[in-house]
């Protein structure tokens, strides 16, 4: 039965794989061949394929504040012990700041020696109107409305540091009444079963809501709409990479003593997942399902970890600020001091806690960095024309970051099986 469940799942895994390539392949060829505005970019592109991907992003978004709120509520209720709950809740703040910090050191780093920015003139590019992304985001103002004045509205709203808090306060008060309300107990886990249940039901239709993601996406990109920023582009993935294949794979290392490259194979379906759909969010149900069933993670470890990383760790978005401020600081012809520097580095790690939950984080973040060094504002309407690509990427990072952290805080807790990380069925 083990055996005949690996099939199902690497199907899975191979069926997402095929559907992104498929899905750049047909967009690229649609964007050829198809004139804009005709019949068939109408009602195919714009129509049938818009439909398609809308549908399956919104199936995920709508299972995504239940299952979150479920799950942290079972999770801190597992944790009854304050300690417990202390040790993970502040390992795992530390660990997702550090690990952001070194994200945007290593795209500093390596936007210094690439020059992404050197030899193109940005002032013969006509810049779109960025007022929008410049919303500032007070921290005082964050941290006042992480406690919800109505958790209905806040859930309304997909306020998901407010979600997270009640949900803590919930789960904690229920561990420690204990079997006083084993009724109420009972009723979160079932639900959160009942939850799993419905995503995997979704998961099934996730080839085709992926391939018609990608085929609009790159449709109206084209080959032509990624070339001038190209080697942006190429320089932010390079960074994404150096911290996939070196910071995480050492931190994995150091803290878990497992081979890398068997957590890498089992977390790959998550990294497609989280690259097709750009969704953090969306991309929770199946990182929590993979870490507790392929890797040996305690749900009550999970359940915290996850959801909270897909609110505040974005170390994907800070490779993508970090290269973006050297590519646009050399665009202008600007020579950043190194205080200009450092305070890229801390405005980053800050807002990516500052920022989270907020529509359009990415632009908004990238703006507040700008600001925060002296950088012309029109540079982020320059970032913003090839976002989608880069979206896709850095996604497929900052999920990436919630599963090593996890697993390091597993290890660390003593809350990980690692019989069943070895296990190959698994």
């Amino acid at each position: 039965m083990a055996a005949n469940e690996s099939k199902k799942k690497l199907s899975l895994t191979t069926w997402i794989l095929v559907s992104l390539v498929a899905g750049i392949v047909v967009g690229l060829l649609f964007s050829a061949i198809v004139p804009t505005d005709s019949p068939f970019d109408l009602y195919v592109i714009e129509g049938i394929f818009y439909v398609l991907g809308q549908w399956f992003i919104r199936l995920m978004q709508m299972l995504v504040i239940p299952l979150v709120f479920c799950s942290i509520v079972c999770g801190a209720a597992a944790m009854s012990d304050p300690k417990l709950l202390g040790k993970v809740g502040l390992g795992t703040i530390a660990l997702y700041l550090l690990t952001t910090a070194i994200a945007v050191l290593i795209a500093l780093g390596l936007a210094e020696v690439v020059e992404p920015g050197v030899g193109l003139d940005l002032s013969a590019v006509i810049m779109a109107d960025t007022s929008s992304a410049s919303a500032e985001v007070s921290m005082a103002d964050t941290l006042v409305n992480i406690i919800p004045t109505n958790i209905i509205a806040a859930m309304n709203s997909g306020a998901m540091l407010q979600i997270i808090f009640f949900a803590l306060v919930l789960g904690f008060v229920l561990g420690r009444l204990g079997k006083k309300v084993e009724t109420v107990n009972r009723f979160f886990t079932q639900f959160n079963t009942v939850m799993m249940t419905m995503i995997n039901l979704v998961l099934k239709v996730a080839p085709v809501g992926i391939f018609c993601l990608i085929v609009r996406t790159f449709a109206n990109l084209g080959i032509d709409g990624m070339l001038p920023m190209l080697k942006f582009i190429l320089t932010v993935y390079g960074g994404l990479f150096l911290q996939l294949f070196v910071v995480y794979l050492i931190l994995f290392v150091l803290f878990t003593r497992l081979n890398p490259l068997r957590f890498l194979r089992k977390i790959l379906p998550v990294m497609l997942f989280a690259f097709s759909t750009s969704s953090s969010n969306a991309t929770i149900p199946l990182n929590l399902e993979t870490l507790e069933r392929k890797c040996g993670v305690d749900e009550k470890v999970a359940s915290f970890t996850i959801p909270l990383g897909a609110t505040i760790n974005m170390d994907g978005t800070a490779i993508m600020q970090g290269v973006a401020v050297i590519f646009i600081a050399q665009a202008f012809g600007i020579e950043l001091s190194l205080a200009a520097l450092v305070t890229v580095v801390i405005t980053a790690v800050t807002a990516s806690i500052g920022t989270a939950g907020v529509p359009g984080v990415g632009t908004i973040m990238l703006a507040m960095v700008f600001e925060s060094i002296g950088l012309p504002a029109e540079g982020v309407a320059m970032i913003m024309g090839v976002d989608r690509i880069l979206d896709m990427g850095r996604t497929a990072m900052n999920v990436t970051g919630d599963a090593v952290v996890t697993m390091c805080i597993a290890s660390l807790t003593k809350t990980l099986d690692r019989s069943v990380f070895k296990n190959a069925d698994s």
